[in-house]
Parts: structure tokens; sequence; C-alpha cells
């Protein structure tokens, strides 16, 4: 019953009044597929993370014997390392072992490759997910987004300072380059949270140097600024442009909280990122986002089983590659016409 009433809401044949409920429903289809496997997860890790570290390797080879067309190996070791956050991202989750201890540890090993206090990181994820969607609790593990009544509030510094921020070379570029650098190496948003921000991120911050010395010690400086530096910023700046397209397209929702609803922002509000299989793979298919908001606790790798068995849901904001390069331009909620829009669209709205 829970699934013909889940089915026939996605095709529109049920009351708006009926719909809640069938989104609720939801949630008692995918518990099925909260459980991992875990010799899978440990299989997982392992092709993630070896293949990483000889790419990495033959990387500082290439550029150690002088062998210039070798750093090409870039390109793969930040996609893999972009893998070693999505697993990251699955124990922060506790979806990858479905055992805390094990997850958490995994978690924050992992961070240091990532350059991204687990802790600090798993609490703001908590936040974006407890709140995607909802207007009036904007602000933690989420991207600015303002309404086109609240942009056009600004003074006109606070207009350009926000159209620089979301400027494609800002978002995509010295974002990354700032998050992931700088940024987090502080509890930023947590500084009141007590011990454990603190904790996390200058735990993190001495592994990271001591890794980083190590490396230097091992490669020399040169190799490290030339092939390190850039893996890491490659993967940021996917990263960041993964999330970004997830929750940044023209038929996302928001709401206000009397009529935000989880179930609701989690299915409509979160995109489902149609990618090629081998760019599915290297992202751990978090591109099934809108189930991932409906069910944190599916492990990445099961998210394409839901897909398989319900391809219903394939239809429900489903953002193409090609799609996505159009969503850069997208930058403010217009709540009258329930879309996200371009800075030029909300020009020409307000001019008509």
């Amino acid at each position: 019953a829970d699934e013909r009433l889940c089915l026939c809401s996605l095709m529109n044949t049920v009351a708006p009044e009926a719909a809640a409920d069938s989104r609720r429903a939801w949630l008692k289809i995918l518990a099925r597929y909260k459980k991992p496997d875990r010799r899978r997860s440990a299989v997982e890790l392992a092709i993630t993370l070896i293949p990483f570290a000889t790419l990495w390797a033959l990387s500082s080879a290439a550029y150690a014997y002088g062998h210039w067309w070798g750093l090409v190996l870039i390109l793969p070791a930040a996609g893999f390392l972009v893998r070693i956050f999505m697993i990251q991202h699955d124990c922060g989750h506790g979806s990858f072992f479905a055992n805390r201890a094990a997850d958490d540890w995994i978690g924050r090993a992992l961070g240091i490759l990532t350059l991204t206090p687990y802790d600090c990181w798993r609490r703001a994820h908590a936040t974006h997910h407890a709140t995607a969607g909802n207007l009036d609790a904007r602000g933690m593990g989420d991207i600015r987004t303002l309404t086109v009544a609240e942009y056009r509030r600004l003074s006109w510094r606070g207009r350009l300072g926000y159209r620089l921020y979301r400027h494609p070379l800002v978002m995509f570029g010295l974002g990354p380059i700032w998050l992931f650098i700088f940024s987090q190496r502080l509890p930023v948003g947590m500084m009141r949270g007590g011990f454990t921000p603190w904790m996390s991120s200058m735990s993190t911050n001495v592994a990271i140097a001591l890794a980083a010395a190590a490396l230097i010690w091992l490669i020399g400086p040169g190799a490290f600024l030339i092939v390190h530096l850039p893996i890491v910023i490659l993967a940021g700046s996917a990263g960041v442009w993964l999330f970004y397209v997830q929750h940044q397209f023209e038929e996302t929702e928001w709401a206000n909280d009397t009529e935000w609803e989880f179930q609701r922002a989690a299915l409509h509000g979160s995109s489902y990122y149609d990618l090629p299989p081998v760019l599915n793979w290297f992202t751990g298919n978090i591109g099934v986002h809108h189930v991932h908001h409906l069910s944190a606790k599916v492990p990445g790798y099961r998210l394409p089983e839901v897909l398989r068995d319900y391809p219903e849901l394939r239809g429900i904001g489903r953002v193409t590659l090609l799609d996505s390069l159009r969503c850069v331009k997208l930058a403010l909620w217009d709540e009258s016409r329930g879309k996200l829009v371009s800075f030029r669209e909300a020009r020409m709205a307000l001019q008509g």
C-alpha cells in the first residue's frame, strides 16, 4: 500500500492532502536499503585509497624525473580524493559500516586527506540535512542564498558582495581554496560549541601538518606544491560544484518555517544529478541526492539500487551534466514564482 501511494503521488494521481503521507511512506520503503554490506564497504575503501596513493606516487615520480606529461595523473588522483570525501561523508551519516566507532575513526582519518575536521563537518552537515530548503534556518552547512526581496533591500555594497560571492570564479575557484585550506582550520560557526569542535579542528590540523612535513621531507617542497596542492584544489572545486548543483537548480524548493516539511524539502529541494556512470562512481553516487536526503542512512553504493527498483524517482529534480552548466547563473530565490532565478531575471521582473 505504501508503494502504491508513493508511486501515485509521483505521477500526480493523488490529492495534494495525500502527498504528505506518500512522502512519509518513502521513509519506510527506503529503510530496506539502509543496511550496508560491510565486506563491500571494506572493498570500496580499498579500491579508493590504493589507487589514490598509487596515482599520487606516480605523479610525484613524474615530477622528480622531469616527465611533465605524467602530471596528467593529477586529474584522476583528484577524482579519487573526491571519492575519499564521499566515503568520509557516508561515515558522517553512520552508513558506511553502520558501526558508530568504526565510521567515526575512519572519517577522522580520511579528514586528514580531505583537509576536513570530521567532527566539525559532521555537526554542520547534520544541520544542513535538518534544515535544507528552510528559508528561516539558513546559514549552517549550506551555500548562502538570498531571496529576491532580501537582495533588493541590500545596500550597493551588500549587493556587490553577494554578486562576488556567487560569481563562478569565486564559488568554484577561490571559494574552495579558502574553505579547505584556510577556513576549516578553525571551527567556524562553532566557536562557542564546546570542546569537541576545537578538538576536531586542532587535532586534524596537527595531523595535516605532520603529514605535510613527512611528504615534503620525502619528495621535497617543489613536488609537494606541484603535485599535492593541485590535487587538493581540484578535488575541492569538484566537491563544491557537486554540492552546488545538488541544491542550486531552477526547480528546487524553499519554504518558510511554517510551510517547510522535511520529506518534501528532501524529495523536491534536492536534485537527481544524472551523471555518466564513471562520474557517478567517482562521486560515490551522491548525485542521487533527493534519495540521500530522504534517507541519509542508505550507503552511497546502494543508492543506484533505489533508482533501479523505483525508476519513477529518476524524474524528480533531474539535472543532466548539460543542465548543470546552466545552474551557474542562478543566484536568487524568487518567492513569487517559487524558483531560483538569475540576477538578470530578477531585474527584468522588477522592470516588467
